[in-house]
């Protein structure tokens, strides 16, 4: 029932992606309204899931499971139906704190039901497994229902789970909370959704259009915003979140090992499915079986990671596995030109290789937390997830978008404003082309392609070199097996 929650995560973290395409062209979103219409889900998640990891605690994880299950149901049916890309954005923003709630408190109740160390880092696996398994399917999926249908089906599919899920929680799932909750702190929970969004939707402005000041302004209103949140978490007697977590090294060295590889995935994910259908021409289907090999790698991954960390230990297995990782992502970029390698066994390795860690890093964060910050724990867990994710698809999608726009060149016959409008996006681009002569059609999607290229090529290495990092911090900070 458990790992059915964050299959359901999963699931709507990729299933978006085949459709992105097709939803172009139907609701015409900006380049800014795009990403955030892909970053909304994960940003929304980030910046609640402090507060409903707390809450869970407080009122009772078990009904707040259930709770976010109800608003992730609804929100997908809003979302299905959005006739605009302002709505859309919106109900992505619900689907996020529906999300929040549901992963949260999940993880929660497995630290505190799997109180054995090898049975939690087995049902931890397992229930990251479920995870990749979802993402597997969601671009599969997905491709299967744009091509029978309309682009808004990917959402629909979300609420016989949801509603199956709200049928066998309320019969299987425990009741569990915080026998001494603390005082719910209104203002720490505004300043640190101020302090999330606004630094996000700086770094979306700042990557769409450039240096703005509205945008500067709010950047730095969102520094101040979290600046504030941290000196109150310190002063308060019962604070929203318990900042002492971060002054273990095991459990602040696994988040920025979660940040950085779990941050690569999404938007390399985004980016490979842009290329499939947009310049090899591959239908939404094609597109999502081809991102098989990464996904569905990383649920075997999960399923091996707690026989590979008895038998080596958290840290040699996390520090392997994330180095491998880093390396089978840089090929992909360095190999971005060519076509084989995208179905071929790198796709598998990378996925594989993040399946290992990200479970690992996980089990070693809720087993730094006391049983009763279980909540607290997994919401900086899941916060670290759903932020690498939306960050991730922010600082990558806009080295891709920068990269593609300077790298595009001026095609022959084709007038300056249009081929601004092809600078937008490699989407913009083939719409373009195909109300050009068909020479000079080709000759700009052939531009287009090879700067996409470029672009997919920079975000890749940077990803990759972010993830070395962390895999160096992991080898030199983590104890033998990630355990005091």
């Amino acid at each position: 029932m458990l790992s059915a929650c964050l299959l359901l995560v999963g699931m709507d973290m990729t299933v978006l992606n085949v459709a992105v395409p097709t939803l172009t062209r139907q609701l015409l979103p900006s380049r800014v309204e795009l990403l955030w219409i892909l970053d909304a889900y994960s940003l929304a998640v980030a910046a609640t899931v402090v507060s409903c990891g707390t809450l869970g605690d407080r009122i009772g994880r078990k009904r707040m499971l259930l709770l976010g299950f109800a608003v992730f149901g609804l929100a997908s049916t809003g979302a299905a139906f959005a006739p605009a890309p302002q709505w859309l954005i919106v109900a992505r923003v619900a689907l996020g704190v529906g999300a929040a709630a549901i992963t949260a408190t999940a993880v929660a109740v497995i630290r505190v039901v799997f109180t054995d160390a090898r049975e939690r880092t087995l049902a931890i696996g397992l229930w990251s497994a479920s995870h990749s398994v979802g993402a597997a399917a969601g671009p599969v999926l997905g491709g299967l229902l744009v091509e029978h249908f309309w682009w808004g089906s990917v959402f629909l599919v979300n609420v016989p789970v949801v509603a199956a899920a709200m049928l066998l929680g309320s019969r299987v799932i425990p009741e569990s909370r915080d026998p001494a909750p603390r005082r719910w702190d209104p203002l720490s929970v505004v300043l640190s959704v101020a302090g999330v969004g606004g630094l996000v939707y700086c770094l979306k402005r700042l990557g769409g259009y450039g240096v703005e000041t509205a945008a500067s302004i709010v950047g730095l209103l969102a520094v101040a915003a979290l600046v504030a949140f941290v000196r109150r978490q310190r002063r308060l007697a019962e604070p929203l979140l318990n900042l002492a977590l971060f002054a273990d090294r095991r459990f602040s060295t696994s988040v920025v090992c979660v940040l950085a590889a779990f941050g690569t995935t999404p938007a390399m994910l985004f980016l490979l499915t842009q290329r499939f259908q947009l310049i090899e021409g591959w239908s939404p289907l094609t597109a999502g079986l081809a991102l098989v090999p990464w996904t569905a790698a990383a649920g075997l991954g999960g399923l091996l990671a707690p026989h590979l960390a008895r038998r080596l230990g958290h840290r040699v297995t996390m520090t392997t596995a994330l180095g491998v990782f880093a390396a089978a992502v840089a090929a992909v970029g360095l190999s971005a030109s060519t076509r084989t390698v995208w179905t071929e066994p790198v796709l598998a390795l990378a996925g594989l290789t993040l399946g290992v860690a990200m479970p690992l890093a996980g089990d070693t964060m809720m087993t730094a937390a006391p049983p009763e910050r279980a909540g607290e724990a997994a919401a900086v867990q899941e916060i670290s997830f759903e932020l690498g994710a939306g960050l991730g698809i922010v600082v990558l999608g806009t080295v891709a978008s920068i990269t593609y726009r300077a790298s595009l060149p001026a095609v022959p016959g084709v007038p300056p404003a249009l081929r601004r409008a092809a600078g937008e996006s490699l989407a913009a681009a083939a719409d373009v082309a195909a109300h050009l002569p068909p020479d000079r059609g080709q000759a700009l999607r052939t531009a287009a392609g090879h700067a996409f290229t470029a672009g997919l090529t920079n975000a890749a290495l940077l990803a990759a070199l972010g993830v070395a990092g962390a895999a160096v911090l992991c080898g030199l900070l983590l104890t033998s097996r990630g355990r005091s």
